[in-house]
């Protein structure tokens, strides 16, 4: 995650006293979160994370200032030659133990956005004991200096076993990726979906309650709320249309299909969901939408939609 690369000092230049605070608090979250969903969170196509929702609280980017709306030359703008340096190095690092390296997420769907959107890349490898991990330490950490999120790790065996528990992580990687080295490992994962229908729940849940949270973290701050809203939407986007996928709707292609057919069939109103996309695309003007507003509307949308697929996922409860 760039933002990580931010420095205390930067924050306190940026907004003083209140983004200081806001930072420090922020880190020691991250580390608390790290340390338990660590896996889950690297899974998660940009920021299903709740790592990315506690530091896009701090809203460390407003310094930088935004690309007027209608600026289409920040949309799209993958790094390519830093991608296949990148796997280079990590060829060079890991030799034979690497067998396959895998562009998945917005970078590989067309939807990226330079100023939200990660470069998600999943790692394979053959063993994944201490010696392997830290020879690729040198690799990873130049990756790291050009400000992009460390890649997942997993042997081909490990991506085989937790498949049924990581569904939706998988799921979405086979949606849009592209294969930067070696095997094709995703095209013939065997994904089981016994366990898909509870871990929708259990996601929309947990997102829901840390999307509380961390509008507490922000306080008044109306630049943190506005980044917390951006960057939560590809979180619900993907569930939403998971969710549409346990009730038997394969349908949504898109996270603004997935929102408003999940409303169309749950009988609640979406409409939110679809302007603040419009707002992280640059279509619409975020000045001319109040931040408080759409919080709340946005709020009001996903714990309706949470439990109205809990209650239709399970009829008896």
């Amino acid at each position: 995650m760039d933002e990580v690369a931010v420095d205390l000092g930067s924050c306190r230049d940026c907004c003083g006293p209140y983004c200081l605070a806001a930072w420090e608090a922020a880190v020691a979250g991250m580390a608390a979160v790290m340390g338990e969903d660590l896996v889950e969170e690297d899974l998660v196509e940009e920021d299903l994370a709740a790592v990315a929702l506690a530091v896009s609280a701090v809203g460390v980017r407003a310094v930088a200032g935004r690309e007027e709306v209608g600026s289409g030359e920040r949309r799209g703008m993958v790094p390519e030659r830093l991608i296949n340096e990148f796997v280079e190095r990590m060829w060079a690092a890991a030799g034979t133990n690497l067998l396959a390296a895998i562009l998945y997420g917005s970078a590989a769907a067309g939807d990226y956005v330079a100023d939200y959107s990660d470069v998600n890349l999943l790692c394979v490898l053959g063993e994944t004991s201490f010696a392997a991990i830290e020879a690729l330490a040198p690799a990873i950490a130049w990756w790291g200096k050009q400000k992009h999120r460390v890649p997942l790790l997993m042997s081909a065996d490990e991506m085989q076993r937790s498949a049924d528990v990581f569904s939706i992580e998988f799921l979405d990687m086979r949606r849009h990726y592209r294969v930067l080295w070696g095997e094709d490992v995703l095209k013939t994962l065997e994904i089981p979906m016994r366990l898909h229908r509870a871990q929708v729940e259990y996601e929309l849940r947990e997102k829901t309650i840390l999307l509380r949270q961390r509008l507490l973290m922000v306080g008044g701050n109306t630049e943190a709320k506005w980044e917390l809203l951006l960057r939560s939407l590809p979180a619900f986007g993907t569930l939403f249309r998971h969710a549409l996928i346990a009730l038997g709707d394969t349908g949504a292609e898109s996270k603004r299909d997935a929102a408003a057919a999940l409303a169309s069939k749950l009988g609640i109103d979406a409409s939110v969901f679809g302007e603040l996309l419009d707002i992280r695309e640059r279509k619409k003007d975020r000045k001319k939408a109040k931040a408080d507003e759409m919080f709340a509307r946005y709020l009001t949308l996903v714990e309706h939609a949470t439990a109205a697929v809990d209650k239709m996922l399970d009829p008896s409860a």
